[in-house]
């Protein structure tokens, strides 16, 4: 499997992706054509090679003409719809702008529909979101990693005035991410971009064992003295045993997320009371709430409880936690899920609408479960078994007449 590791110990931006694709291989000609294949006039391309602290780099930059300040995220994915690239292409880069626009509407206070993207919405980050997500494509690479991130110091001037570094969108599409601050005097090294594309691209720490087979380096902007200024991309063959195709096949069905547990403690609520309190956690928006016995001090029995929650949820959950828990405290893990590619359909029975959750594995086939709820309302109603309807629902899924795609959701 090929594989690329980005080192990101200067940092990550759009353009520094991008030229260290170049530099290992990416076509400039292609790059050259990209403003135009996406229907983005009056866009020039440059490619330099430049020196940073002595070392080869490519240098990349688009001079784009004069543009409105703020974009809609809505005509940003309608832009990438309208143009023909490959499919995965433009999943990933709806994932980069859904992402980037969560989060600036949750610091500004703004609802995702009605976001004007400033920085991160102009032509140039367009570019280098699609362009470095297709010019990963276009290598072969087919996992990303990376190693610890570097975020810079000092202030940044946005268009909602000077902000410390990282900016608020940068940290925030960076938890639960390895990052460091500094060093001292580098400024802003990590841009929002950079950190869209690291949160949509990376499988996060690279293997322990892997054969490098090329490097190269995508030039920052500055020549930082004492600093090579550039991010590094290794591209390498992933070792044996991780890659074998006839039991390992591609995981393109696969999404990685980075996701947190929260887990607390508990001995002194009754097995009523916690399973509530988890139901209450379950419907604020935690994605997943297990209850596992555990040993406490003095040998007392208790409960674990572990939440697993996204990113935006994590202050709000652990507030929850503490108020429907007895504990005194709780912990917070990083984790990185990688889950299959499911959709939500529709199976009618007996003029009764069950929920079917069809999953897709890494080799392409499918897996199907009707919703047991579902199951056990339609049985109560109909007065017929619950195998009996399982089977019709699965058998149903063959016959397009019967089946009604309703939902996508990672």
């Amino acid at each position: 499997m090929k594989i690329a590791v980005l080192d990101p110990t200067s940092g990550i931006a759009g353009d520094m992706f991008i030229g260290a694709l170049i530099d290992v291989g990416l076509d400039k000609a292609w790059l050259e054509r990209l403003p135009s294949t996406l229907g983005l006039t009056g866009v020039e391309v440059r490619i330099a090679d430049v020196q940073r602290s002595g070392v080869q780099c490519v240098k990349v930059d688009f001079d784009i003409p004069a543009q409105p300040h703020g974009r809609a995220v809505s005509e940003i994915h309608r832009l990438i719809d309208a143009v023909q690239i490959p499919k995965k292409v433009a999943q990933l880069a709806h994932s980069a702008f859904e992402a980037i626009a969560l989060i600036e509407s949750a610091i500004h206070g703004v609802a995702p529909d009605d976001l004007h993207l400033h920085e991160v919405g102009a032509v140039d980050a367009i570019l280098d979101i699609v362009g470095s997500i297709w010019g990963v494509e276009l290598l072969g690479i087919e996992r990303v990693y990376n190693t610890k991130v570097s975020l810079g110091d000092g202030t940044i001037k946005t268009a909602h005035g000077t902000l410390p570094v990282p900016a608020p969108a940068t940290i925030r599409l960076l938890e639960g991410f390895n990052v460091q601050h500094g060093p001292p005097g580098s400024g802003e090294l990590t841009t929002p971009t950079g950190a869209a594309l690291l949160r949509v691209l990376s499988k996060g720490a690279p293997p322990q064992e892997y054969s490098p087979l090329r490097s190269g380096y995508g030039a920052g902007t500055r020549d930082i003295h004492g600093q090579l200024n550039a991010l590094r991309i290794i591209v390498g063959e992933a070792a044996s045993d991780f890659h074998d195709h006839d039991h390992h096949p591609q995981r393109e069905h696969v999404h990685t997320e980075h996701l947190h547990v929260l887990s607390a403690d508990i001995d002194d609520m009754s097995p009523e009371e916690l399973a509530g309190a988890a139901d209450v956690l379950r419907a604020d928006g935690a994605l997943d709430v297990v209850l596992l016995h555990t040993t406490m001090k003095k040998g007392r029995p208790g409960t674990r409880v572990e939440a697993l929650v996204q990113t935006s949820d994590l202050a709000r959950l652990e507030e929850k936690i503490f108020e429907q828990f007895t504990t005194l405290g709780v912990k917070t893990f990083d984790v990185v899920r990688n889950a299959l590619e499911r959709e939500s359909r529709l199976v009618r029975f007996d003029g009764r609408d069950i929920r079917v959750k069809v999953a897709t594995l890494p080799d392409g086939t499918r897996r199907a479960k009707p919703e047991f709820d579902d199951l056990r309302r339609v049985a109560e109603e109909t007065a017929r078994p619950i195998a009996e309807i399982r089977s019709h629902v699965i058998n149903a899924l063959n016959d397009a007449d019967l089946v009604a795609s309703v939902a996508r959701g990672k």
